[in-house]
Protein backbone atom coordinates (compact mmCIF):
# COMPACT_ATOMS: atom_id res chain seq x y z
CA UNK A 1 0.00 0.00 0.00
CA UNK A 2 1.36 3.27 -1.16
CA UNK A 3 0.81 6.64 0.88
CA UNK A 4 0.96 10.18 -0.44
CA UNK A 5 0.82 13.42 1.13
CA UNK A 6 0.04 16.88 -1.20
CA UNK A 7 2.54 19.34 -1.21
CA UNK A 8 3.55 21.88 -2.54
CA UNK A 9 6.75 22.29 -5.10
CA UNK A 10 9.84 22.25 -3.65
CA UNK A 11 9.17 21.82 0.00
CA UNK A 12 10.34 18.58 1.55
CA UNK A 13 9.15 16.93 5.07
CA UNK A 14 10.75 16.69 8.00
CA UNK A 15 12.97 13.60 8.72
CA UNK A 16 10.25 12.30 11.31
CA UNK A 17 7.67 12.46 8.54
CA UNK A 18 9.17 10.54 6.50
CA UNK A 19 10.28 7.94 8.79
CA UNK A 20 6.72 7.87 9.54
CA UNK A 21 5.68 6.90 6.32
CA UNK A 22 8.26 3.98 5.75
CA UNK A 23 7.00 3.05 8.47
CA UNK A 24 3.88 2.35 7.58
CA UNK A 25 4.34 1.39 4.25
CA UNK A 26 6.58 -1.96 5.86
CA UNK A 27 3.64 -2.40 8.16
CA UNK A 28 1.30 -2.97 5.35
CA UNK A 29 3.58 -5.17 3.28
CA UNK A 30 3.75 -7.42 6.69
CA UNK A 31 0.12 -7.80 6.76
CA UNK A 32 -0.61 -9.09 3.32
CA UNK A 33 2.40 -11.48 3.79
CA UNK A 34 0.95 -12.66 6.89
CA UNK A 35 -2.48 -12.95 5.55
CA UNK A 36 -1.50 -14.98 2.26
CA UNK A 37 0.27 -17.32 4.71
CA UNK A 38 -2.76 -17.81 6.49
CA UNK A 39 -5.15 -18.57 3.50
CA UNK A 40 -1.85 -20.66 1.68
CA UNK A 41 -1.78 -23.04 5.23
CA UNK A 42 -5.75 -23.42 5.12
CA UNK A 43 -6.16 -24.85 1.84
CA UNK A 44 -2.80 -26.71 2.52
CA UNK A 45 -4.96 -28.35 5.71
CA UNK A 46 -8.05 -28.81 3.99
CA UNK A 47 -5.87 -31.01 1.09
CA UNK A 48 -4.38 -32.81 3.49
CA UNK A 49 -7.74 -33.60 5.39
CA UNK A 50 -9.53 -34.88 1.54
CA UNK A 51 -6.02 -37.18 1.64
CA UNK A 52 -6.15 -38.50 4.49
CA UNK A 53 -9.94 -39.73 4.04
CA UNK A 54 -8.87 -41.31 0.67
CA UNK A 55 -5.84 -42.74 1.75
CA UNK A 56 -7.81 -44.28 4.91
CA UNK A 57 -10.52 -45.77 2.85
CA UNK A 58 -8.51 -47.05 0.26
CA UNK A 59 -6.59 -48.96 2.96
CA UNK A 60 -9.88 -50.84 3.48
CA UNK A 61 -10.43 -52.18 0.18
CA UNK A 62 -7.98 -55.04 -0.86
CA UNK A 63 -9.35 -58.33 -0.41
CA UNK A 64 -11.88 -56.91 1.86
CA UNK A 65 -14.47 -59.31 0.26
CA UNK A 66 -12.30 -62.61 0.87
CA UNK A 67 -11.66 -61.40 4.23
CA UNK A 68 -15.39 -61.15 5.15
CA UNK A 69 -16.02 -65.02 4.18
CA UNK A 70 -13.19 -66.31 5.62
CA UNK A 71 -11.87 -66.71 9.26
CA UNK A 72 -8.63 -64.69 10.50
CA UNK A 73 -6.69 -67.60 12.45
CA UNK A 74 -7.03 -65.67 15.75
CA UNK A 75 -10.73 -66.08 15.83
CA UNK A 76 -10.36 -69.88 15.03
CA UNK A 77 -9.79 -70.48 18.33
CA UNK A 78 -8.22 -73.47 20.08
CA UNK A 79 -10.30 -76.63 21.58
CA UNK A 80 -8.04 -75.98 24.89
CA UNK A 81 -9.07 -72.78 24.91
CA UNK A 82 -6.04 -71.01 24.97
CA UNK A 83 -7.89 -67.60 25.57
CA UNK A 84 -8.23 -67.52 29.05
CA UNK A 85 -10.42 -64.92 29.57
CA UNK A 86 -13.99 -63.18 28.33
CA UNK A 87 -11.28 -59.86 27.36
CA UNK A 88 -9.05 -61.83 25.26
CA UNK A 89 -12.15 -63.45 23.40
CA UNK A 90 -13.51 -59.92 22.89
CA UNK A 91 -10.24 -58.22 21.75
CA UNK A 92 -10.21 -61.41 19.53
CA UNK A 93 -13.16 -60.84 17.83
CA UNK A 94 -13.33 -56.88 17.80
CA UNK A 95 -11.11 -57.79 14.47
CA UNK A 96 -14.35 -59.25 13.01
CA UNK A 97 -16.80 -56.65 13.72
CA UNK A 98 -14.22 -53.71 12.30
CA UNK A 99 -13.95 -56.14 9.15
CA UNK A 100 -17.74 -56.12 8.94
CA UNK A 101 -17.73 -52.61 9.60
CA UNK A 102 -15.57 -51.69 7.17
CA UNK A 103 -17.49 -53.85 4.42
CA UNK A 104 -20.37 -51.62 5.26
CA UNK A 105 -18.04 -48.70 4.19
CA UNK A 106 -16.88 -49.96 0.91
CA UNK A 107 -20.57 -51.24 0.08
CA UNK A 108 -21.31 -47.20 0.62
CA UNK A 109 -23.30 -48.01 3.51
CA UNK A 110 -22.84 -47.01 7.51
CA UNK A 111 -24.64 -47.88 10.85
CA UNK A 112 -27.16 -45.19 10.81
CA UNK A 113 -26.07 -43.31 13.90
CA UNK A 114 -21.93 -42.92 12.75
CA UNK A 115 -22.54 -41.90 9.15
CA UNK A 116 -25.17 -39.04 10.60
CA UNK A 117 -22.29 -37.85 12.74
CA UNK A 118 -19.53 -38.32 10.19
CA UNK A 119 -22.25 -36.01 7.67
CA UNK A 120 -22.35 -33.52 10.85
CA UNK A 121 -18.61 -33.00 10.73
CA UNK A 122 -18.68 -32.39 6.93
CA UNK A 123 -21.29 -29.83 7.04
CA UNK A 124 -23.42 -32.11 4.50
CA UNK A 125 -26.75 -33.79 4.87
CA UNK A 126 -28.15 -36.85 3.33
CA UNK A 127 -32.41 -37.09 3.75
CA UNK A 128 -32.94 -40.35 5.51
CA UNK A 129 -36.43 -42.26 4.38
CA UNK A 130 -39.43 -40.86 6.13
CA UNK A 131 -40.76 -43.06 8.91
CA UNK A 132 -43.95 -42.79 10.39
CA UNK A 133 -44.55 -41.46 13.49
CA UNK A 134 -43.76 -43.72 16.13
CA UNK A 135 -46.26 -44.82 19.52
CA UNK A 136 -43.76 -44.50 21.97
CA UNK A 137 -40.04 -45.39 21.52
CA UNK A 138 -38.44 -47.90 18.87
CA UNK A 139 -38.17 -51.12 20.42
CA UNK A 140 -35.40 -53.84 19.52
CA UNK A 141 -36.95 -57.38 20.47
CA UNK A 142 -35.07 -60.31 20.44
CA UNK A 143 -36.62 -63.58 20.84
CA UNK A 144 -33.79 -66.30 21.81
CA UNK A 145 -34.36 -69.69 21.69
CA UNK A 146 -33.21 -72.87 20.79
CA UNK A 147 -34.25 -75.59 18.04
CA UNK A 148 -37.64 -76.98 18.29
CA UNK A 149 -38.55 -74.80 20.86
CA UNK A 150 -41.92 -73.19 18.74
CA UNK A 151 -39.78 -70.21 17.99
CA UNK A 152 -40.81 -69.95 14.72
CA UNK A 153 -44.54 -69.96 15.59
CA UNK A 154 -44.10 -67.08 18.52
CA UNK A 155 -41.79 -65.09 15.88
CA UNK A 156 -45.03 -64.91 13.98
CA UNK A 157 -46.33 -62.94 17.18
CA UNK A 158 -44.42 -59.86 16.25
CA UNK A 159 -43.88 -61.05 12.25
CA UNK A 160 -47.89 -60.17 11.83
CA UNK A 161 -48.27 -56.87 13.18
CA UNK A 162 -47.48 -54.00 10.34
CA UNK A 163 -45.27 -51.61 12.26
CA UNK A 164 -42.50 -54.27 13.60
CA UNK A 165 -39.96 -55.31 10.95
CA UNK A 166 -39.30 -58.80 11.96
CA UNK A 167 -36.08 -61.10 10.44
CA UNK A 168 -36.33 -65.03 10.85
CA UNK A 169 -33.47 -66.43 11.80
CA UNK A 170 -30.23 -64.14 9.60
CA UNK A 171 -28.14 -65.51 12.12
CA UNK A 172 -27.83 -68.61 10.06
CA UNK A 173 -26.18 -67.24 7.16
CA UNK A 174 -23.22 -66.62 9.97
CA UNK A 175 -23.16 -70.24 11.25
CA UNK A 176 -22.42 -71.25 7.50
CA UNK A 177 -19.76 -69.45 6.96
CA UNK A 178 -17.66 -68.83 9.92
CA UNK A 179 -16.47 -71.89 11.41
CA UNK A 180 -15.56 -72.31 14.72
CA UNK A 181 -13.53 -75.31 16.69
CA UNK A 182 -15.43 -77.13 18.98
CA UNK A 183 -15.28 -76.77 22.85
CA UNK A 184 -16.18 -74.54 25.53
CA UNK A 185 -14.43 -71.15 24.40
CA UNK A 186 -15.32 -71.37 20.78
CA UNK A 187 -19.19 -71.17 21.93
CA UNK A 188 -18.33 -67.86 23.68
CA UNK A 189 -16.09 -66.57 20.48
CA UNK A 190 -19.33 -67.20 18.35
CA UNK A 191 -21.60 -65.66 20.39
CA UNK A 192 -19.24 -62.72 20.11
CA UNK A 193 -19.88 -62.57 16.38
CA UNK A 194 -23.13 -63.01 16.75
CA UNK A 195 -23.82 -60.70 19.28
CA UNK A 196 -21.79 -57.97 16.86
CA UNK A 197 -23.86 -59.24 14.00
CA UNK A 198 -27.22 -58.88 15.94
CA UNK A 199 -25.91 -55.39 16.90
CA UNK A 200 -25.88 -54.01 13.19
CA UNK A 201 -28.96 -55.62 12.33
CA UNK A 202 -30.89 -53.66 15.14
CA UNK A 203 -29.35 -50.64 13.58
CA UNK A 204 -31.08 -51.29 10.28
CA UNK A 205 -27.80 -52.08 8.79
CA UNK A 206 -28.46 -55.02 6.98
CA UNK A 207 -25.31 -54.84 4.76
CA UNK A 208 -23.86 -56.50 7.45
CA UNK A 209 -25.22 -59.98 6.31
CA UNK A 210 -24.15 -59.57 2.58
CA UNK A 211 -20.40 -61.55 3.83
CA UNK A 212 -22.05 -64.18 4.88
CA UNK A 213 -24.70 -64.97 2.09
CA UNK A 214 -23.40 -67.58 -0.43
CA UNK A 215 -23.09 -67.02 -3.33
CA UNK A 216 -22.24 -63.06 -2.66
CA UNK A 217 -24.93 -60.38 -3.17
CA UNK A 218 -24.28 -58.44 -6.59
CA UNK A 219 -25.10 -54.64 -6.48
CA UNK A 220 -26.73 -55.76 -3.24
CA UNK A 221 -29.40 -57.77 -5.03
CA UNK A 222 -29.32 -61.91 -3.37
CA UNK A 223 -32.00 -64.67 -4.13
CA UNK A 224 -30.87 -66.19 -1.25
CA UNK A 225 -31.64 -64.92 1.76
CA UNK A 226 -32.56 -67.57 4.53
CA UNK A 227 -35.97 -67.73 4.72
CA UNK A 228 -37.15 -64.24 3.40
CA UNK A 229 -40.83 -65.60 2.84
CA UNK A 230 -41.14 -65.97 6.93
CA UNK A 231 -40.74 -61.92 7.08
CA UNK A 232 -43.74 -60.59 6.15
CA UNK A 233 -41.65 -57.04 5.82
CA UNK A 234 -39.23 -58.67 3.12
CA UNK A 235 -42.41 -59.52 0.90
CA UNK A 236 -44.26 -56.10 1.22
CA UNK A 237 -43.90 -52.99 -1.30
CA UNK A 238 -41.80 -51.94 -2.06
CA UNK A 239 -38.93 -54.29 -1.00
CA UNK A 240 -40.62 -56.51 -2.95
CA UNK A 241 -39.71 -55.81 -6.37
CA UNK A 242 -41.34 -57.09 -9.62
CA UNK A 243 -40.17 -60.81 -10.78
CA UNK A 244 -37.96 -61.80 -12.42
CA UNK A 245 -38.30 -64.38 -14.78
CA UNK A 246 -35.62 -67.65 -14.75
CA UNK A 247 -34.62 -65.91 -11.55
CA UNK A 248 -34.53 -68.89 -8.92
CA UNK A 249 -35.18 -67.85 -5.50
CA UNK A 250 -34.93 -70.84 -3.00
CA UNK A 251 -36.56 -68.91 -0.12
CA UNK A 252 -39.14 -66.81 -1.80
CA UNK A 253 -42.20 -65.28 -0.30
CA UNK A 254 -45.23 -67.17 0.16
CA UNK A 255 -48.52 -64.88 -1.32
CA UNK A 256 -47.00 -63.22 -3.70
CA UNK A 257 -43.97 -63.36 -6.31
CA UNK A 258 -41.31 -61.27 -5.98
CA UNK A 259 -37.89 -60.33 -7.83
CA UNK A 260 -34.01 -60.94 -6.38
CA UNK A 261 -34.35 -59.78 -2.47
CA UNK A 262 -32.88 -55.46 -2.45
CA UNK A 263 -30.39 -55.26 1.03
CA UNK A 264 -30.96 -51.39 -0.09
CA UNK A 265 -34.51 -51.55 -0.05
CA UNK A 266 -34.60 -53.81 2.77
CA UNK A 267 -32.70 -51.18 4.90
CA UNK A 268 -34.76 -48.83 4.31
CA UNK A 269 -38.08 -50.29 5.06
CA UNK A 270 -36.16 -51.29 7.78
CA UNK A 271 -35.99 -47.77 9.38
CA UNK A 272 -39.43 -46.57 7.97
CA UNK A 273 -40.80 -48.95 10.59
CA UNK A 274 -41.61 -48.09 14.23
CA UNK A 275 -40.17 -51.40 15.81
CA UNK A 276 -37.79 -54.24 14.93
CA UNK A 277 -37.95 -57.74 15.92
CA UNK A 278 -35.66 -60.90 15.21
CA UNK A 279 -35.47 -64.54 16.33
CA UNK A 280 -32.36 -66.21 17.02
CA UNK A 281 -31.72 -69.87 17.76
CA UNK A 282 -28.05 -69.22 17.87
CA UNK A 283 -27.69 -66.52 20.20
CA UNK A 284 -27.74 -68.89 23.69
CA UNK A 285 -25.62 -66.78 26.11
CA UNK A 286 -27.23 -64.02 27.71
CA UNK A 287 -24.58 -62.44 29.17
CA UNK A 288 -22.89 -61.27 25.59
CA UNK A 289 -26.11 -59.09 25.24
CA UNK A 290 -24.59 -56.78 28.20
CA UNK A 291 -23.05 -53.91 24.87
CA UNK A 292 -26.77 -53.91 23.27
CA UNK A 293 -28.61 -53.69 26.35
CA UNK A 294 -26.26 -50.60 27.46
CA UNK A 295 -25.87 -48.79 24.22
CA UNK A 296 -28.11 -45.91 24.00
CA UNK A 297 -28.80 -46.90 20.49
CA UNK A 298 -31.34 -49.56 21.03
CA UNK A 299 -34.47 -50.11 23.28
CA UNK A 300 -33.59 -54.11 23.87
CA UNK A 301 -36.07 -56.47 25.41
CA UNK A 302 -35.18 -60.18 25.57
CA UNK A 303 -38.01 -62.67 25.30
CA UNK A 304 -35.70 -66.29 26.46
CA UNK A 305 -38.43 -69.10 25.10
CA UNK A 306 -38.00 -72.59 26.62
CA UNK A 307 -39.64 -75.58 26.47
CA UNK A 308 -39.56 -79.10 28.08
CA UNK A 309 -36.41 -80.82 26.80
CA UNK A 310 -37.77 -83.97 26.43
CA UNK A 311 -40.30 -82.68 24.20
CA UNK A 312 -37.41 -80.86 21.95
CA UNK A 313 -35.22 -84.18 21.77
CA UNK A 314 -38.30 -85.87 20.15
CA UNK A 315 -38.87 -83.22 17.52
CA UNK A 316 -35.51 -82.87 16.84
CA UNK A 317 -35.16 -86.73 16.17
CA UNK A 318 -38.22 -86.40 13.46
CA UNK A 319 -36.76 -83.52 12.41
CA UNK A 320 -33.44 -83.75 11.95
CA UNK A 321 -33.35 -87.39 11.74
CA UNK A 322 -29.76 -87.24 9.96
CA UNK A 323 -28.36 -85.74 13.07
CA UNK A 324 -29.90 -88.30 14.95
CA UNK A 325 -28.72 -91.50 13.78
CA UNK A 326 -26.76 -92.75 16.43
CA UNK A 327 -29.70 -92.16 19.37
CA UNK A 328 -32.35 -93.81 17.00
CA UNK A 329 -29.81 -97.29 17.08
CA UNK A 330 -29.36 -96.92 20.62
CA UNK A 331 -33.31 -97.30 20.97
CA UNK A 332 -33.21 -99.82 18.44
CA UNK A 333 -30.92 -101.90 19.78
CA UNK A 334 -32.13 -103.72 22.83
CA UNK A 335 -29.18 -105.25 24.04
CA UNK A 336 -27.20 -101.87 24.22
CA UNK A 337 -27.48 -100.47 27.92
CA UNK A 338 -25.71 -97.12 27.28
CA UNK A 339 -25.45 -94.07 24.79
CA UNK A 340 -22.28 -92.68 23.82
CA UNK A 341 -20.89 -90.44 26.29
CA UNK A 342 -20.53 -87.67 23.79
CA UNK A 343 -24.31 -87.67 22.62
CA UNK A 344 -25.40 -87.02 26.01
CA UNK A 345 -22.62 -84.46 27.23
CA UNK A 346 -23.74 -82.66 24.11
CA UNK A 347 -27.37 -82.71 25.57
CA UNK A 348 -26.25 -81.90 28.87
CA UNK A 349 -24.40 -78.77 27.40
CA UNK A 350 -27.63 -77.45 26.16
CA UNK A 351 -29.39 -77.68 29.09
CA UNK A 352 -26.80 -75.97 31.00
CA UNK A 353 -26.34 -73.21 28.39
CA UNK A 354 -30.23 -72.46 28.65
CA UNK A 355 -30.36 -72.42 32.65
CA UNK A 356 -27.36 -70.31 32.84
CA UNK A 357 -28.95 -67.82 30.79
CA UNK A 358 -32.23 -68.01 32.78
CA UNK A 359 -31.27 -67.97 35.81
CA UNK A 360 -28.75 -64.74 34.96
CA UNK A 361 -32.18 -63.21 33.17
CA UNK A 362 -34.74 -64.14 36.57
CA UNK A 363 -31.79 -62.60 39.02
CA UNK A 364 -32.23 -59.21 36.82
CA UNK A 365 -28.83 -57.36 37.18
CA UNK A 366 -29.00 -53.61 36.97
CA UNK A 367 -27.88 -53.85 33.00
CA UNK A 368 -31.26 -56.34 32.24
CA UNK A 369 -33.76 -54.83 34.41
CA UNK A 370 -36.89 -54.21 33.03
CA UNK A 371 -35.32 -56.45 29.29
CA UNK A 372 -35.98 -59.78 29.94
CA UNK A 373 -38.76 -62.24 30.13
CA UNK A 374 -38.69 -65.62 30.01
CA UNK A 375 -41.78 -67.58 28.37
CA UNK A 376 -42.21 -71.55 28.01
CA UNK A 377 -43.64 -72.79 25.05
CA UNK A 378 -46.64 -74.99 26.63
CA UNK A 379 -48.03 -71.97 28.68
CA UNK A 380 -48.17 -70.33 25.10
CA UNK A 381 -49.34 -73.50 23.35
CA UNK A 382 -52.28 -73.57 26.04
CA UNK A 383 -53.03 -70.17 26.53
CA UNK A 384 -51.75 -68.08 22.96
CA UNK A 385 -53.79 -64.58 23.51
CA UNK A 386 -52.86 -64.26 26.95
CA UNK A 387 -49.01 -65.16 26.00
CA UNK A 388 -48.46 -62.53 23.60
CA UNK A 389 -50.61 -60.10 25.29
CA UNK A 390 -47.99 -60.53 28.08
CA UNK A 391 -44.84 -60.29 25.45
CA UNK A 392 -46.48 -56.99 23.79
CA UNK A 393 -46.81 -55.75 27.28
CA UNK A 394 -43.34 -56.45 28.32
CA UNK A 395 -42.09 -55.30 25.13
CA UNK A 396 -43.95 -51.57 25.23
CA UNK A 397 -45.85 -52.07 22.09
CA UNK A 398 -49.21 -52.17 21.83
CA UNK A 399 -51.13 -55.58 20.52
CA UNK A 400 -52.90 -54.74 17.15
CA UNK A 401 -56.15 -56.59 16.72
CA UNK A 402 -54.64 -58.01 13.13
CA UNK A 403 -52.08 -60.04 15.53
CA UNK A 404 -55.42 -61.37 17.48
CA UNK A 405 -57.18 -62.33 14.89
CA UNK A 406 -54.46 -64.22 13.21
CA UNK A 407 -53.27 -65.83 16.70
CA UNK A 408 -57.49 -66.75 16.78
CA UNK A 409 -57.01 -68.44 13.15
CA UNK A 410 -53.88 -70.20 13.74
CA UNK A 411 -54.11 -71.81 16.91
CA UNK A 412 -57.87 -73.65 16.18
CA UNK A 413 -56.46 -75.63 13.49
CA UNK A 414 -57.95 -78.94 13.48
CA UNK A 415 -54.73 -80.29 12.65
CA UNK A 416 -51.14 -79.17 13.02
CA UNK A 417 -49.16 -77.57 9.79
CA UNK A 418 -47.09 -79.34 7.63
CA UNK A 419 -43.13 -78.69 7.60
CA UNK A 420 -40.77 -78.26 10.40
CA UNK A 421 -41.44 -74.80 10.76
CA UNK A 422 -45.00 -75.12 10.69
CA UNK A 423 -46.73 -71.71 12.32
CA UNK A 424 -49.88 -73.67 12.39
CA UNK A 425 -50.72 -75.17 15.32
CA UNK A 426 -53.41 -77.01 17.35
CA UNK A 427 -52.49 -75.21 20.51
CA UNK A 428 -54.65 -76.92 22.99
CA UNK A 429 -53.72 -80.66 22.36
CA UNK A 430 -49.94 -80.70 20.37
CA UNK A 431 -47.86 -79.70 22.95
CA UNK A 432 -47.64 -82.70 24.87
CA UNK A 433 -47.95 -84.95 21.62
CA UNK A 434 -44.42 -86.49 22.10
CA UNK A 435 -45.39 -87.64 25.46
CA UNK A 436 -47.30 -90.90 23.70
CA UNK A 437 -44.60 -91.84 21.77
CA UNK A 438 -41.62 -91.13 23.50
CA UNK A 439 -39.72 -94.61 25.17
CA UNK A 440 -39.42 -94.29 28.77
CA UNK A 441 -35.44 -94.65 28.45
CA UNK A 442 -35.10 -92.27 26.36
CA UNK A 443 -36.92 -89.86 28.75
CA UNK A 444 -34.49 -90.99 31.26
CA UNK A 445 -31.68 -89.88 29.36
CA UNK A 446 -32.82 -86.51 28.98
CA UNK A 447 -33.75 -86.23 32.31
CA UNK A 448 -30.52 -86.99 34.07
CA UNK A 449 -28.87 -85.03 31.89
CA UNK A 450 -31.04 -81.83 32.16
CA UNK A 451 -32.74 -82.43 35.61
CA UNK A 452 -31.44 -79.06 36.99
CA UNK A 453 -32.70 -77.03 34.15
CA UNK A 454 -36.06 -78.72 34.14
CA UNK A 455 -36.67 -78.20 37.60
CA UNK A 456 -35.99 -74.28 37.00
CA UNK A 457 -38.49 -73.74 34.69
CA UNK A 458 -40.67 -76.14 36.42
CA UNK A 459 -41.12 -79.28 33.89
CA UNK A 460 -42.10 -82.47 36.65
CA UNK A 461 -39.73 -85.67 36.40
CA UNK A 462 -41.65 -89.07 35.93
CA UNK A 463 -40.45 -92.46 37.77
CA UNK A 464 -41.71 -94.82 35.02
CA UNK A 465 -43.35 -95.41 31.56
CA UNK A 466 -46.88 -95.30 33.07
CA UNK A 467 -46.42 -91.78 34.59
CA UNK A 468 -45.01 -90.50 31.00
CA UNK A 469 -47.87 -91.31 29.15
CA UNK A 470 -50.84 -90.90 31.83
CA UNK A 471 -52.88 -87.74 30.06
CA UNK A 472 -54.21 -87.28 33.81
CA UNK A 473 -51.11 -86.32 34.83
CA UNK A 474 -49.68 -82.80 34.13
CA UNK A 475 -46.12 -82.75 33.65
CA UNK A 476 -46.25 -78.80 34.52
CA UNK A 477 -45.95 -76.65 37.58
CA UNK A 478 -47.95 -73.58 37.30
CA UNK A 479 -45.63 -70.53 37.72
CA UNK A 480 -47.93 -67.48 36.72
CA UNK A 481 -46.32 -64.23 36.22
CA UNK A 482 -43.28 -65.66 37.42
CA UNK A 483 -41.75 -65.48 34.31
CA UNK A 484 -41.70 -61.82 33.46
CA UNK A 485 -39.29 -59.72 35.13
Amino acid sequence: MALSFPMEKGLTLPQDCRDFVHSLKMRSKYALFLIFVVIVFVFIEKENKIISRVSDRLKQIPQALADANSTDPALVLAENASLLSLSELDSAFSQLKSRLHNLSLQLGVEPAVEAAGEEEEEGEEEEEPPRPAAVGPRRHVLLMATTRTGSSFVGEFFNQQGNIFYLFEPLWHIERTVSFEPGGANAAGSALVYRDVLKQLFLCDLYVLEPFITPLPEDHLTQFMFRRGSSRSLCEDPVCTPFVKKVFEKYHCKNRRCGPLNVTLAAEACRRKDHMALKAVRMRQLEFLQPLAEDPRLDLRVIQLVRDPRAVLASRMVAFAGKYKTWKKWLDDEGQDQLREEEVQRLRGNCESIRLSAELGLRQPAWLRGRYMLVRYEDVARRPLQKAREMYRFAGIPLTPQVEDWIQKNTQAAHDGSGIYSTQKNSSEQFEKWRFSMPFKLAQVVQAACGTAMRLFGYKLVEDATALTNRSLSLLEERGTFWVT
